[in-house]
């Protein structure tokens, strides 16, 4: 994440139509390159709206948008740009879905792009893995659950590769376990050099996600920085007409009771765990085994053989080693969501554990581990494995 912005608002009013009142009144706002950034704010704060004038479908009364610090055009092939490199998915995913086969949807985006078709039969493979709709390649998009036409608008969004993804209520309607893959799809491609703009109603959600918050209220941003100093002013909160993350409440009940500082803040139910326990010297050791595209479940048993770490505690972390052939069927897997917060604590209980991980989320993993020694709790040790490799064998002997 960077200082620069991707997108600003400068002083943006919008309004849908005479008497209609502004919608957004004054916005100023910057989304930051890189960044995992957060808006919240009450029904009609003015968040869907402001994603419309991001995206160049509604344009500003008065004031300007920004993308890569030059001014939006309105003229079709700079909309068309802009939309290569700007997507938004919106809550209601059948506004989205333009197809009526679930692989021609995810293809829609590529192909407007004019890219070769190698190139949009790479990329609608490669978005439907990541979002687990593989198998239904072929299948009508309307006789689809709520929960699968969400996900086959996702990877129509993945498919098109923006640089830029705005993702609006993408929870909502959701399952809890639907919700958490969603989360680590988004945590994922924000790795990956996508920088990732949400709104939700979530504080929970959020703020073990995001880097950074805005606070819309009344078509105005009335607060930007870290969640903490915002949920800190429980004034402030209650007028955005939300609740603080219960995290947040835990924590500061507990170090208010122990007399201890609140800081640093965690941000999980593991750095909770660790802020409030005391250290102990017989920590386990956190085992991260990157998983590649193309690997197979007797490739990840190999690395984990040779590792001795078959009998430990696993979870798994990211699209494509949840994707793995034949890992959750035919592997004992401990931790298919929350993986990481689940192995960092049997790690700190004493236990070794091994989490089987995309390498593009190796990172976020290791700063997460981080937060022990922040906190006084202490070192987990921890490695990262050699890469897994793909042998190419047919059975497993």
């Amino acid at each position: 994440m960077t200082d620069v912005p991707i997108m600003e608002l400068r002083d943006v009013d919008f309004s849908y139509g005479r008497g209609k009142g502004k919608a957004l009144d004054g916005l100023n706002l910057k989304v930051r390159k890189g960044s995992r950034t957060a808006v919240i704010g009450a029904n009609g704060a003015g968040k869907s709206t402001m994603f419309w004038n991001m995206n160049g479908i509604y344009r500003p009364d008065s004031g300007e948008v920004l993308y890569d610090g030059v001014p939006l055009k309105y003229g079709r092939r700079a909309l068309t740009r802009l939309r290569s490199d700007v997507a938004v998915l919106f809550q209601n995913p059948d506004e989205v879905l333009f197809r009526p086969i679930v692989g021609q949807d995810v293809a829609f985006g590529p192909e407007n792009m004019k890219l070769p078709r190698d190139e949009v039969e790479s990329r609608v493979s490669e978005a439907l893995r990541m979002v687990g709709m593989e198998e239904y390649r072929d299948r009508p998009v309307m006789k689809l659950s709520y929960g699968q036409r969400k996900r086959v608008a996702i990877a129509g969004i993945i498919a098109m590769k923006p640089r830029l993804l705005i993702m609006d209520e993408p929870t909502a309607g959701l399952d809890p376990q639907m919700a958490s893959e969603v989360m680590e799809i988004a945590r994922q491609l924000n790795e990956e050099g996508v920088t990732v703009v949400m709104a939700s109603h979530d504080t929970d959600l959020i703020y073990s996600w995001a880097q950074e918050i805005h606070v819309m209220r009344h078509g105005k941003c009335v607060y930007s920085g870290d969640p903490e100093g915002f949920f800190s002013d429980g004034t402030a909160v209650y007028l955005a007409g939300l609740m603080p993350p219960r995290i947040f409440l835990m924590n500061r009940g507990l170090c208010e009771l122990r007399g201890k500082d609140p800081a640093p803040y965690p941000r999980t139910y593991a750095q909770l765990i660790c802020k409030t326990a005391e250290g102990r010297g017989d920590a386990g050791k956190f085992n991260i085994l990157p998983v590649p595209n193309g690997c197979d479940v007797l490739d990840v048993k190999d690395s984990l053989s040779a590792a001795g770490l078959l009998e430990v505690p696993k979870g798994i972390c990211g699209r494509s080693a949840r994707c793995t052939e034949g890992l959750l069927t035919r592997a004992r897997i401990d931790y298919v969501c929350g993986a990481a917060d689940a192995c960092m604590a049997r790690a700190m209980e004493g236990t070794d554990t091994a989490l089987i991980c995309d390498p593009a989320m190796v990172g976020c993993v290791l700063s997460s581990l981080e937060f022990s020694e922040r906190c006084g709790w202490g070192t987990i040790p921890h490695e990262v494995l050699p890469e897994c490799v793909h042998r190419g064998r047919k059975s497993e002997d």
